[in-house]
């Protein structure tokens, strides 16, 4: 695999120029940019003059991430040309909420044959469940298959997220990349770093991602009896207190769950993903330290998951970190990308975003939606 990275900002426009002779029908151009760029065709008109073979797919962000940075009004793109492998593109439209599941099964069915090896999904993040998109997925590809991806973002607006579509800039889109052949090789890890707090308690009433009932009691006044003086700051301040969700008690496999909102007069909160009843629901916290050393940890799962054994050559690492993630970290924000980096393979290339909501097997398996993670994903061949 050949590969190259280079970010653009105003106004002084591209990093590296001329861009990288690299296109073909097996060349890969990721773009991760600011929302505004929806409404300035010239980059991105840019890149499509100069990849007219290549598949082009990006998303809109709370943030782009070029190697060990973060930046905000700027685009960072990966150029990858595979050598011994395939890809293929699918796209759907999501015209509501309702459609999400549907959505995750035409792409799989786009994408399925023999030689699958892994996918890379890349959603709106406001007009999209992701819980029932990657639910969708999983009905459509079998265990053997990497799913991976994040959910678009807006900066810290949450009002409106776009994913290239084959015009350019488009809403209520997901995009599919599906990667095919024997010598890929791919790696994938998701971390948090949070800690548990308070009791364990049972989701005894809720619709899809919103949560009313804890124990028979109402899910908002027992999350501000916890929350004190801070739940004056709702639902902003929430970002530092997610929800553990689990199938089971003490159950090893948790996801993490970001309110979005919170609804005074129905007493409940909608959250980032979906809080299934009968699942059981713990409060986290943040601490600083843990959530760098989770952002290293789950770049180390995934080089273990990847290398098998083999030195590679290229290796192209996409990195999808939670935006709440980098509200809570604040100025220690690149923190968490020097600690991917430096567990990632050496030479590695890391681009990413500040997401929505994260796509990845909690460890293997079928993948899930995640908050409040660091989330890789790399692409190599042997």
């Amino acid at each position: 695999m050949q590969l190259e990275t280079l970010t653009y900002a105003r106004p002084q426009g591209w990093s590296m120029r001329p861009f990288p002779a690299l296109d073909s029908e097996s060349t890969l151009v990721l773009v991760f940019a600011a929302r505004g760029f929806d409404a300035d065709a010239q980059a991105l008109g840019e890149l499509r003059a100069a990849y007219p073979r290549s598949r082009i797919v990006g998303c809109s962000s709370a943030g782009e991430i070029a190697g060990a940075r973060v930046h905000d009004g700027s685009l960072s793109v990966a150029v990858a040309r595979l050598e011994h492998s395939s890809l293929e593109i699918a796209r759907a439209r999501v015209p509501s909420v309702e459609a999400s599941h549907s959505a995750g099964v035409e792409l799989a069915r786009t994408l399925a044959r023999d030689d699958l090896r892994a996918v890379l999904v890349l959603s709106d993040g406001v007009t999209v469940n992701g819980s029932e998109l990657v639910r969708g997925i999983n009905a459509g590809v079998g265990p053997e298959v990497t799913v991976t991806g994040g959910m678009a973002g807006d900066g810290t607006r949450f009002q409106s997220t776009w994913v290239l579509g084959p015009n350019g800039p488009d809403t209520g889109l997901v995009t599919a990349v599906g990667l095919y052949g024997e010598r890929l090789r791919i790696g994938h890890g998701s971390r948090g770093g949070w800690i548990c707090f308070g009791p364990e308690r049972l989701i005894t009433r809720s619709a899809g991602n919103v949560l009313y009932e804890l124990d028979g009691q109402p899910a908002l006044e027992l999350y501000r009896s916890y929350l004190g003086e801070m739940a004056e700051g709702l639902p902003a301040t929430a970002l530092h207190f997610p929800l553990a969700v689990r199938e089971k008690r003490r159950d090893e496999k948790v996801l993490v769950r970001t309110i979005l909102g919170v609804d005074e007069a129905a007493h409940s909160m909608t959250f980032a993903g979906d809080v299934r009843e009968g699942c059981y629901a713990q409060l986290m916290r943040a601490n600083f330290e843990r959530l760098v050393d989770g952002a290293g940890e789950a770049a180390v799962a995934t080089t273990r998951s990847a290398r098998a054994g083999e030195e590679l050559a290229a290796t192209l690492a996409i990195a999808i970190s939670c935006v709440g993630r980098r509200m809570i970290l604040g100025e220690r924000v690149e923190d968490e990308l020097e600690a991917t980096l430096a567990a990632l393979p050496k030479g590695a290339r890391q681009v990413g975003f500040y997401s929505y909501g994260e796509i990845a097997p909690y460890h293997m398996g079928p993948c899930d939606l995640h908050n409040q993670t660091m989330t890789l994903t790399t692409i190599s061949e042997s």
